[in-house]
């Protein structure tokens, strides 16, 4: 699936690839009050969690993955 962008938080959907860290990056930083969904999320490439983790945006929804928490 990958990252679905809406105008209040970056929904994470499915697994998430080393493609997709850059344009996270890019639009987290653009936000006034960035946010993710992690809700749906399946495996997440390391590039795209050190983004999450080294941004720290609001988290909308945490994700069912224990581990991920």
């Amino acid at each position: 699936m990958g990252i679905r962008y809406t105008r209040t938080h970056a929904a994470l959907e499915g697994d998430i690839a080393v493609d997709d860290a850059e344009a996270l990056a890019h639009w987290l930083r653009a936000q006034r009050r960035p946010a993710v969904a992690l809700k749906a999320v399946g495996h997440v490439h390391s590039a795209v969690l050190q983004v999450v983790l080294a941004l720290r945006p609001a988290l909308r929804s945490e994700p069912a993955d224990r581990w991920l928490r």
